[in-house]
Formats: C-alpha cells, sequence, structure tokens
C-alpha cells in the first residue's frame, strides 16, 4: 500500500512538473510562446504606463500575454541598435516612429516582411482591401523596404489629426482692425506691413524651424517644391529645388521680409519656446504651422487675453502662374510595429497574429473607444470620451492611438480628440495640402544607394543650407545665385537625383 501511494505521488509530480514546463518549441514552452514581447517608445507627453486600459483590452481581445519594455524616444538611437546587436534576446514586435530606421534592420535580416506572414494576417489583409483601391496602393507603398516588402506595418486613421500643417492667423486681431486675410503674396506683404505699423514690436509674418519650413510652404510657389530632392508628381521626374528659379524667388521673398522687419531676424535660429512667446504676446500674427498648434496656443493665451483666437487660413498663392493655393502633404502617420527575426516559428507567428488583430474591427473598436462606461459614455446619440478632473485626453488616460497601441484608428474619435476650433479649420487644412506626400521621407535604399545618401545627400544639403542661409542674411549677394547652382552639381546633385530615381523606380 505504502509502495502505491508512492508510486501515485511521483506520477502525479512528474504530471505537474510536465505541465508547468510544457511542450517545446525552438527552445521555447508553450506557455513562453503565449507570450509577446514589446518594445515601444515612451514620450515625455505620454510616458507608458502599466494601468492603461489598453493594455488590458489587447490582452481580452488577443487572448495572449503582453510584456513590454518602454524605451525613451531620447534613448531610440542608442537602445535600439543595442537590442539589434543582441539576437538572441529580440523581443517580438517593436513599435516605433522612423521606417528609415526599419530599413536598415530589414536590409540586415533582423526583421519579418509582413508579405511572408501573410497566413496569419487575415485582418490585416481584408481591412487593406477594403479601403479604396489608391489609398490602399499608397498605405502599402509607403511602407515598402529596398527589396519591395513590407517590414514596417502602415498605420491608418489619423490622416486628419496627425501631422496636418495649415496657415494659422490670429482672427481677432484681424478682425479688430478691419484687415483682409490674405489671398497672394502681395496681400500677405501689404498686410504684415500694415500690422507692423499697428504693432511696432511686433514680427506680423512669425515662421520657426530654419530652413525646413521652405520644404512646407513650398507648393504655394511650385507643386510639390523643396529646396533639396522632391519628386514632381505632376511630370513624373525627380528635381532638386535649390538649383530651380524657384528658390530663388523664395529666398528673395524671405530676404525682403526679414529687412523690413516683418520677419523675426533671428527666424532661422529661433527656438521653439522663443517662438511661443512671440505667438501669445500679440507679437506673431500669421505663420503656417500644426494645425494643432490652435489647441496649444489658446488656453496658453487666453489667460493673459481673453479674445485671443487662432484660426486655420486658405494658403496664400505666392506664384500666380506656378503657384497653388496647398502646403506639403505631412500627414503620412509615422507609428508603426516590426516583426523582429526571432528565428522561432512559433513566436514569429503568434507575433503576427497579435499584429493582425490590431487591424480587425474589434482591434480597431478597442484601441479607439474601448468600452462604454469605462472609457466613453453615449450622451446625445454621440460616444464622448471619460475624462478626469484634469480633462487629459484618452490618449493620457487611456493610452489609445500611441506608439504601441495604434495601428488602425476610427477616424470618427478625432472630433472627441480636438476643440471645436480646430473643427472649424479642419476642412481648410486638408482641403489645401498637396495630394501625395514627397517620398523622401519613406523611401529605402540598397547599401549602394545608401552611401550616395551618405555622401552626396549631405554634401549637398549641407552646402545647400549654409548658401540659402546667407543669401536670406544678406551675407551673400543674391548675384551668386547661379554660382550657387554651379556649385551643386560639381558636388553631385545629379547622382543624387538618378540614385532617388532608381529607388523609387524599383518600389513605385
Amino acid at each position: 500500500m505504502k509502495k502505491r501511494l508512492i508510486a501515485l505521488l511521483l506520477a502525479a509530480l512528474m504530471l505537474a512538473s510536465l505541465a508547468a514546463c510544457g511542450s517545446q518549441s525552438n527552445g521555447e514552452t508553450v506557455s513562453d510562446v503565449a507570450k509577446v514581447k514589446l518594445v515601444t517608445l515612451s514620450s515625455p507627453s505620454w510616458p507608458v504606463r502599466d494601468d492603461w486600459k489598453v493594455w488590458e483590452y489587447i490582452k481580452e481581445g488577443t487572448g495572449m500575454e503582453l510584456e513590454i519594455q518602454a524605451i525613451p524616444n531620447s534613448d531610440v538611437g542608442t537602445k535600439i541598435p543595442i537590442m539589434f546587436a543582441a539576437p538572441d534576446t529580440l523581443p517580438d514586435l517593436m513599435a516605433l516612429m522612423s521606417k528609415p530606421m526599419t530599413d536598415k534592420y530589414a536590409t540586415q535580416g533582423a526583421l519579418i516582411a509582413l508579405d511572408d506572414v501573410e497566413e496569419y494576417m487575415p485582418n490585416y489583409n481584408a481591412f487593406l482591401a477594403s479601403l479604396p483601391e489608391a489609398d490602399a496602393l499608397r498605405a502599402v507603398t509607403t511602407r515598402k523596404a529596398a527589396d519591395g516588402k513590407v517590414y514596417y506595418s502602415p498605420t491608418i486613421g489619423r490622416e486628419s489629426m496627425q501631422g496636418v500643417r495649415a496657415w494659422l492667423y490670429r482672427k481677432d486681431i484681424f478682425e479688430k482692425n478691419n484687415l483682409a486675410v490674405p489671398t497672394n503674396k502681395d496681400e500677405l506683404i501689404a498686410v504684415c506691413r500694415e500690422l507692423k505699423k499697428l504693432y511696432p514690436d511686433s514680427y506680423p509674418f512669425s515662421m520657426r524651424d530654419g530652413l525646413n519650413f521652405i520644404e512646407m510652404i513650398g507648393p504655394q510657389w511650385k507643386p510639390y517644391f523643396s529646396q533639396y530632392a522632391y519628386y514632381d508628381f505632376d511630370n513624373e521626374k525627380w528635381c532638386y529645388g535649390a538649383t530651380e528659379d524657384t528658390m530663388l524667388e523664395i529666398v528673395t521673398f524671405l530676404k525682403q521680409m526679414r529687412d523690413e522687419k516683418l520677419l523675426m531676424a533671428d527666424f532661422l535660429t529661433i527656438n521653439t519656446q522663443s517662438w511661443q512667446e512671440l505667438i501669445t504676446s500679440d507679437r506673431g500674427f500669421i505663420f503656417p504651422d500644426y494645425q494643432t498648434r490652435i489647441d496649444f496656443f489658446t488656453p496658453l493665451a487666453r489667460t493673459q487675453n481673453p479674445d485671443f483666437t487662432l484660426s486655420a487660413m486658405v494658403p496664400p498663392i505666392m506664384n500666380e502662374t506656378t503657384g497653388t493655393h496647398s502646403l506639403a502633404k505631412y500627414n503620412l502617420d509615422n507609428y508603426g510595429f516590426v516583426l523582429c527575426n526571432t528565428k522561432d516559428d512559433a513566436r514569429i507567428a503568434n507575433a503576427a497574429k497579435y499584429l493582425d488583430w490590431m487591424y480587425s474591427d474589434e482591434g480597431c473598436e478597442l484601441l479607439t473607444w474601448g468600452k462604454e462606461g469605462e472609457t466613453y459614455n453615449v450622451v446625445d446619440g454621440k460616444r464622448v470620451f471619460i475624462t478626469d478632473e484634469t480633462g487629459a485626453q484618452p490618449s493620457t488616460l487611456y493610452g489609445f492611438s500611441l506608439t504601441g497601441t495604434i495601428a488602425r484608428f476610427d477616424s470618427a474619435a478625432i472630433d472627441s480628440y480636438e476643440s471645436e476650433l480646430i473643427a472649424e479649420g479642419r476642412d481648410i487644412a486638408l482641403n489645401n495640402m498637396m495630394p501625395d506626400v514627397n517620398p523622401v521621407r519613406w523611401l529605402a535604399f540598397n547599401d549602394e544607394e545608401n552611401a550616395v545618401m551618405q555622401q552626396e545627400k549631405m554634401e549637398c544639403q549641407s552646402y545647400t543650407q549654409e548658401t540659402l542661409s546667407k543669401f536670406i542674411l544678406g551675407q551673400e549677394p543674391l548675384s551668386n545665385f547661379d554660382a550657387f547652382v554651379a556649385e551643386l552639381y560639381n558636388i553631385g546633385v545629379e547622382k543624387l537625383l538618378d540614385t532617388y530615381a532608381g529607388a523609387y523606380n524599383r518600389v513605385k
């Protein structure tokens, strides 16, 4: 009897041990495989929190355990390369904000292409098929790596809130002084001169962000124009804007605005804080920037000036012959996931299924809205997010629509994220941008092309920045513009454009 009891106990222990260990799959137990290890980014504005509702909904929807490692945005450049340098300890998924970063690791074989795990991603494929053909093609094309495959998942649904630029103006100041909103360059200069008379300490045209803003406003002189490389979709060719007469027009305009003190003397170098103080203190009245600046500035400024009102306006055309009333297109969402090549088929399949759920109707619903009574209520037939005493956005409270928690977004929620002031100008902003984004923002290169990017691209851009600044500041006469263009060709701008063309033709 005693021997039989011992035997039964040993058998029970063996069964318990087997149950605890699980069966093996490439060195991973079943219980380990059921976990998804996610590396995501953590912004100072929305630091990742373990108690976000979104993690609960993801676990519920996927049936998987989630192991999260949050990396501060400021550490991406150092910590992500270290992770890829140790492939044996790679996570299953990374949520990032830069496609160019992923292109490098795709080339090295450190990532798994979504094209190669389609059998695990029916929701992803069905969702893309549900989009208008042009939108689906754009979503895929702008995520392609140098080999033509997609390693960086597209994020879709936030196009009317993510990266949208608009011309903004102080509507209250214009109405107070009976000023007309300018529709072209001459009217813009004239109204800035009038504002300067009314507010002598002001700089009515308040650009910021150095020379980068030229790409934003370039289409007002010529469609798709940028001071660097850009693709002219209308004529289907690659161009380098600094070599064109349009560049001289823009430089001449900016120099004039600065010389007349209608634009800050230090607009090429002004920091964001100083610029913000300019706008909130009745010293800056017209500027192109993020549409969300409306909600940023309004509560700050209205503590001192209850009448402060920023509104969107139609961009003034700057060249009546070749220009448009449009800004460059920037609302290509930078968020995305990559599947890491852990060399474990079960883990890779699990990670693909996890990502695929995010594109499902259920995933979109839970990761955009959450659940009624928990994250939102229905008021007068409309869904309204539940907030706390601080009035924080759903992103902060619940983790919605952030790096690591979004792939497909219900655009109907956008009204709940932004104020009525932004909503009033949204159509103006969206209806006055170029149809396509400059491919330099997503284009991938092979090793040979990357060598050109590191040499000719960097030299051309450095020389362009330096010399354009000198023209605008009066340190170099505009009569030397032709010599400037000639030097760009000496540096290798033609080779650079040929490289862009080759990379683009391979994936378009």
